[in-house]
């Protein structure tokens, strides 16, 4: 950015910060002033940080800030306004822009802001500038607590955030284009921190313990002042060179000189430079050219060893989301001063530092005093020093603070956190990787030390060791960890210097086990299995439903013998109810849902032979739920008694599900991927066997890893490919799965490894290679289809069938085979895919399950035989939509809290929790985490309030026993499973004003009962009132909207606070004040005039209405005079004539209601046939009602119902109302 392009009013407040004349620099009078203007500048820049663009273009802080801070550092406030610009120009440009922008134009300034950042610390790295910050430092520390300001404390942090921020400066290579062992910025930048002093004072700031609050600071420009350097390299600095590396060198000497003269023996053997227009063609015989016949030649003989049938093709183009992961972190040897400089300074850091810095850096990350990611300089300051240590002179008490099982612990939970976050977070997962790649060389430490203590002449050191190591090998999580990392390694984030570290930290793990175990000898160790949490839903049954008569027949023939047994119990009166309860007290299904079952287990008792269980069961039953007569009036005779046990022995009764049928929809469920669910953790203890452990690492994932980085064998050290050679032997040998490594792509690298001019420096991998080629064609001389298998990665389960024979594991396992299918089967099943695949919201397999008419199948069966077939390209297309997000961010906590705040008060806290929350997570999920932040106590707080539809047959004024009947508390939604609840709420959207209304009628006349009985009726007239008073506005507007109920006595502001009071208001669909806005309920504005009319109505007093039509008594069939059964009726109908008229005076009839008496008589008879549903002709009804059967022909009907609905809350709505016989 040129000069010429800057801010006028920028440019004149840089003129007059002063000029620099030689080596003297003169400030200008409004100095002070003119810092602060750009201060205030910066702080307004745009998203293009033009401000700091165009001051790093006018190097102001190389031509006019340095020269302010050295020679005019008296100036206090000056001093002070210098040392905050300089922070803010140092700003890394990653803070400055948040990432590196992707945009083209961005990315211009992003890298412009790069270049400014670049050329100030070039400016910085002199003896001068660190001289002044050094002294500065040196007087405020000087300063005791009770002396020093907070004027202070700020100018301290602000010069270690500068220095800060000149170390964090990534170096230009292309600029700079040091070498070895030449002096780079960053070395100069460090020698002058040397020798202005500053590396004492930051010393200093690390073992004090009254600094402890720049610990982190202290941490952060130690890491990066070291960040170039190889601590072991540092550690054998001015010591001579090493025999290790000596030898390191002189096999990389010896490789080169191979490889040369392999080149100088080749061109030896070549013809001539003088080119040959005779030089002829040839045919290859054997290698076939695009057509059938064989390749043309038209080269020289001494080319044909490089020829490929890939020369002249272009290369694939790699998409730029597909590419490699590149190396972000380079290593140098800086020059000899520096690294001397450094390896004094980490042995006195070592000695006096280490240990009470790590205690207080480990202290903030657990208390959270740190920002966001700290924890990475924790984990390099540990990989890094105990590195050191351990090459140096190892003494294990100078990091005895962080050689613990807690930090191990430490390490892998953040290395656990670090590789979720990789697979959830795809847009920073290249970030993720690097902070995982350092949890991984800090975790490699670990063990690298805990493995050097075993080596250790002191005994209580390697007793020591032994104990570490008997707590990370009994942990499970620390077993799984490298078997988790191989399976999701992406080379797309994460590049080969981590796959590098991670299987030299497997190594040693394997390696520090397996000596472990073997000296052991039995080696116990922790085991977790996660089981699927069972829901109970059959109770236990006293009788097995398995060889009982089913048939009528078998049924009819049973019945004389139970009737007998019967008719003797009927009459013995010490009969006790107390030996059989009908509902199981410690279930959590409610009491009121339990009676489905309890008609089960009379039928089971009375299929097993138990009669006297049978009738005491039924009586029990009946003191439980006398509603509705369900099980018989409470004035029954014995005789109907015994009738009634026979109708329910001849019923063919729903049950649900045995365990045997479950059994393998269970297997089913645990070879899919599908919906979360919960899951509790078994854990136990198992002796360790090495080998088995081992078996893990048999998987094609593993190896695929294993081999890329062979694939780069020239470029790894020794030791790498060992670690790879070695754990590839473990698999092939030890396992004896040398089919495993049966896979072109590594026989390719074989022979390019064989035919390696340099191939004798690499005499391990050369073995291994031709013991596996021979391994392969013995067996190819067995089993010709080996060749075919190249082809492909294998498993375990291939790898046994190619070395004994295919369809060896079928022979021993024939029992879970699947069935053979059949033409007719598979025409069929054809058919059901292309009659069920377009119909949505119905899952294709599950259709086809329940419609095929073959052999016992599982889900997996069906969708694998779909895809042999050709109808379906994958077995993902038939995978379960489910939910993967595991972790919570900060935010999506924030979210949880507010939407739980929102609809706490609501009927569906969940739902309506899971319809808004913007990431999508399973139910089970959602649970978990608002147990986990304390916002409910238990589950059962966040089960769903279902309320109850309202059955056709149950609105007759006079029949009260069904509105006893179902009033039915509120359903645990924790006994559904998760997709029927779902389903249940996309169902009750539609209806739930209507449910409201259903379940508000119904239950309202007793809650109104019981408050009259408490001295709330006069509140109770004044609530009629204001519904009818509505109910006549809302009728003559048109138009309707929330209306308050504001209480003018003192007795009903009483009675609005009163609880039960509240339940009715609730019940009747009055909405409570919205928490923060409202004072009063409001009636909806959803709420009709006819509806308001008839909870006016609901609300009348009961001793009014019964006064005015007497209870209509069931009749027992006896003789009457066709007179006298005249006259009831004419009497019934004109005392409800009279009620009529009386609530038509009083405004609380609907013009709906106004009919004629002999249109209710229709009304009332209507519903009496609805309740048979069995019989499709009168004249069954009247055989069913003559022979006392409407109490088990309506239950029956009943049951179908409850059947066939998706929960118990659906039943108890379709329930009919039942006549006493």
């Amino acid at each position: 950015m040129d000069l010429y392009m800057m801010n006028c009013e920028l440019l004149a407040t840089c003129s007059a910060l002063g000029y620099l004349e030689g080596d003297t620099y003169h400030k200008e009078p409004d100095c002070l002033e003119s810092v602060k203007d750009l201060i205030r500048y910066l702080r307004h820049e745009d998203e293009t940080r033009d401000v700091r663009q165009q001051l790093g273009a006018a190097q102001i802080l190389q031509s006019d800030l340095l020269p302010i801070l050295i020679q005019h550092r008296q100036d206090q406030p000056l001093f002070d306004a210098v040392i905050r610009l300089m922070v803010n120009l140092t700003q890394p440009a990653l803070l400055c822009f948040g990432s590196v922008p992707k945009e083209p134009s961005f990315r211009h300034h992003f890298l412009q802001v790069l270049s400014y950042l670049q050329a100030y610390k070039e400016a910085f790295a002199s003896e001068k500038a660190f001289g002044v910050l050094s002294e500065t430092l040196y007087k405020l520390l000087q300063l005791g607590w009770e002396e020093r300001q907070e004027e202070d404390n700020l100018l301290i942090e602000r010069i270690l955030l500068l220095i800060r921020n000149i170390l964090h400066v990534p170096a230009d290579l292309d600029q700079e284009k040091r070498i070895d062992d030449d002096a780079s910025v960053h070395d100069q930048l460090l020698w002058a921190i040397h020798l202005s002093g500053l590396d004492d004072l930051l010393l200093f700031l690390a073992s004090s313990s009254a600094e402890q609050q720049w610990s982190l600071h202290v941490l952060e420009i130690v890491s990066l002042m070291f960040r170039d350097q190889n601590p072991e390299q540092l550690a054998g600095v001015g010591q001579g060179r090493l025999a290790q590396e000596r030898n390191t060198d002189v096999a990389e000497l010896e490789a080169l000189r191979q490889r040369e003269m392999a080149e100088k023996k080749t061109r030896a053997l070549q013809r001539g430079n003088r080119h040959s227009r005779f030089g002829g063609s040839y045919i290859v015989q054997g290698l076939k050219s695009i057509g059938e016949r064989d390749l043309i030649f038209h080269k020289g003989l001494h080319n044909l060893q490089n020829y490929s049938s890939d020369l002249g093709k272009q290369p694939r183009r790699v998409p730029k989301r597909r590419q490699a992961a590149r190396e972000l972190s380079i290593q140098r040897r800086s020059a000899l001063n520096v690294r001397l400089f450094l390896r004094d300074f980490c042995s006195e850091f070592l000695e006096n530092c280490y240990n009470r810095l790590m205690g207080s850096v480990k202290d903030h990350l657990l208390r959270e005093k740190a920002q966001q990611h700290d924890e990475t300089y924790y984990m390099w300051a540990l990989a890094f020093f105990m590195a050191f240590n351990r090459a140096a002179s190892f003494r294990p008490g100078l990091v005895s603070e962080t050689l613990s099982v807690r930090t191990f612990h430490f390490i892998e939970q953040n290395l656990t956190n670090y590789y979720e976050m990789m697979l959830t977070d795809r847009k920073e997962a290249a970030s993720w990787a690097r902070r995982m790649h350092l949890a991984l060389k800090a975790y490699q430490e670990l063990l690298a030390t805990v493995n050097e203590m075993d080596m250790s002449p002191d005994e209580a050191v390697r007793e020591s060791s032994r104990i570490i190591k008997n707590n990370i090998f009994y942990v499970m999580e620390y077993r799984e960890l490298f078997l988790a990392l191989f399976r999701k390694f992406d080379e797309r984030w994460q590049p080969r210097s981590f796959l590098r570290d991670l299987v030299e930290t497997t190594h040693l793990f394997l390696k520090m086990l397996e000596r472990f175990s073997r000296n052991r000898g039995n080696l116990v160790v922790q085991n977790k299995r996660k089981k699927r949490k069972k829901k109970k839903k059959v109770l236990d049954q006293p009788v097995a439903s398995a060889n009982v008569p089913s048939s009528p027949e078998e049924l009819e023939a049973v019945w004389p013998s139970l009737a007998e047994q019967l008719q003797c119990c009927a009459q013995d009166p010490e009969l006790s109810l107390d030996s059989m309860v009908p509902f199981d007290a410690a279930s959590e299904v409610p009491v009121e849902e339990q009676r489905a079952e309890a008609m089960v287990r009379i039928q089971d008792c009375l299929l097993g032979g138990q009669a006297p269980q049978a009738l005491t069961l039924l009586r029990s039953a009946r003191e439980v739920w006398p509603e509705g007569d369900v099980f018989g009036s409470q004035d029954i005779s014995p005789e109907e008694e015994i009738q009634l046990l026979r109708q329910i022995l001849c019923a063919p009764l729903p049950r649900q599900q045995g365990p045997e049928e479950r059994g393998a929809e269970e297997e089913e469920e645990e070879e899919e991927e599908e919906e979360e669910e919960l899951e509790m953790v078994q854990v136990s203890e198992k002796e360790f066997n090495f080998l088995d452990y081992l078996k893990r690492f048999a998987s094609s994932t593993v190896i695929r890893a294993y081999v890329l980085l062979l694939r780069n064998y020239q470029q790894n050290s020794a030791h790498t490919n060992h670690c790879v050679v070695k754990m590839l032997h473990r698999l092939a040998h030890d396992l004896k799965m040398e089919a495993l490594l049966f896979q072109l792509s590594l026989f390719c690298l074989f022979n390019r490894l064989l035919s390696d001019p340099a191939s004798g420096a690499y005499k391990e991998l050369v073995t291994f290679a031709k013991y596996i080629l021979g391994k392969f064609f013995a067996l190819a001389a067995v089993n010709q289809k080996a060749f075919v298998e190249l082809l492909f990665w294998k498993n375990t389960a291939v790898v046994r069938e190619m070395t004994e024979g295919y369809g060896s594991l079928d022979g021993g396992s024939s029992s879970r085979r699947p069935p053979v299918w059949s033409p007719e089967e598979e025409a069929q099943l054809q058919e059901l895919y292309l009659a069920h695949k377009d119909v949505e919201g119905q899952d294709v397999v599950d259709a086809i399950l329940a419609h095929l008419n073959a052999a016992p199948r599982t889900r997996k069966h069906i969708v694998h035989h779909l895809v042999r077939l050709g109808l379906a390209d994958s077995v993902k297309d038939f995978q379960r939509k489910g939910t993967h997000i595991v972790l919570w961010t900060e935010d999506q906590e924030l979210e949880l809290r507010r939407l739980f705040e929102e609809f706490q008060d609501s009927d569906d806290v969940l739902g309506h929790i899971m319809k808004n929350i913007t990431a999508k997570r399973s139910r089970a999920r959602i649970v978990d985490k608002l147990l986990a932040l304390g916002l409910v106590a238990e589950r059962r707080e966040l089960y769903k309030k279902r309320r109850k539809k309202l059955a056709p047959s149950s609105l007759p004024d006079g029949e009260k026993s069904l509105k006893d009947f179902c009033q039915e508390d509120l359903e645990e939604e924790e006994n559904l499973p998760e997709e029927e609840s779902e389903e249940d709420e996309e169902r009750e959207e539609g209806s739930e004003t209507e449910q409201a209304q259903g379940s508000s009628v119904l239950s309202t006349p007793n809650l109104g009962q019981s408050l009259h009985q408490e001295g709330f009726s006069t509140p109770l007239l004044w609530l009629q009132n204001c519904l009818i008073r509505v109910a006549d506005d809302r009728k003559e507007d048109g138009c309707s909207q929330a209306v308050p109920l504001v209480p003018l006595t003192e007795e009903n502001e009483e009675a609005m606070e009163n609880e039960q009071f509240q339940q009715l208001l609730r019940k009747l669909g009055v909405r409570p004040p919205a928490s923060g806005q409202e004072t009063f309920w409001r009636i909806p504005a959803k709420l009709s005039p006819t509806q308001l009319r008839r909870m006016a109505a609901s609300l009348s007093q009961p001793e009014e209405e019964e006064k005015l039509q007497p209870g209509i008594e069931p009749e027992v069939p006896g003789e009457q005079g066709a007179e006298e059964e005249h006259h009831k009726e004419h009497r019934a109908q004109a005392l409800r004539a009279l009620l009529l008229a009386r609530k038509k005076k009083a405004g609380l009839v609907s013009p709906e209601e106004e009919e004629t008496p002999g249109e209710k008589e229709q009304l009332k008879v209507a519903p009496k046939k609805r309740q048979l549903l069995d019989s499709d002709e009168e004249q069954e009804e009247e055989e069913s009602r003559s022979k006392g059967g409407p109490v088990f022909c309506q239950f029956k009907s009943w049951m179908w119902t409850w059947h066939c609905s998706s929960s118990h809350a659906e039943a108890a709505s379709h329930m009919p109302q039942l006549e006493e016989p």
